[in-house]
């Protein structure tokens, strides 16, 4: 089965501005755009953070359109850096296609998201530290 070429919606880590955009996507991108993910809230990773599926939240980030030549290794280096691999229940982080709405036009676009694995999310809503803005560059509010 192909993995389609979905953009990226990134929300922590990966934002423009933030070290792992540099790392990662500086040069490789085609686009990148204000976002929202709805029906998912914000937790601290501390240092990174975790998005977890649930009703009435939103959070706040960027849709990414990586490069055409760039996206096949793009791909496999943020699944690396996400620590998802294809169907591991240690996976921290699970890649999951989710309409995100843009920014520039309030238009719906399907995504790769990756939100919290789902051991990882029950230990969250329990312990974690929520960010109840949604935007991960408000953590320390």
């Amino acid at each position: 089965m192909t993995t389609p070429e979905l953009p990226f919606f990134v929300y922590g880590t990966l934002r423009p501005g933030e070290p792992n955009h540099a790392l990662f996507l500086r040069g490789r991108t085609h686009a990148e755009e204000p976002a929202r993910l709805s029906d998912a809230v914000l937790y601290d990773g501390p240092g990174y953070p975790y998005a977890v599926e649930e009703p009435g939240g939103t959070v706040s980030g960027d849709l990414v359109t990586a490069l055409p030549q760039a996206y096949g290794p793009l791909l496999a280096e943020l699944d690396r850096l996400e620590d998802h691999r294809p169907g591991d229940p240690r996976n921290l982080y699970e890649r999951v296609a989710r309409e995100v709405i843009r920014g520039a036009d309030g238009r719906p676009v399907r995504a790769w998201v990756y939100v919290a694995a789902e051991p990882v999310a029950a230990r969250l809503r329990t312990r974690g530290r929520r960010i109840d803005s949604g935007d991960w560059r408000d953590r320390g509010r």
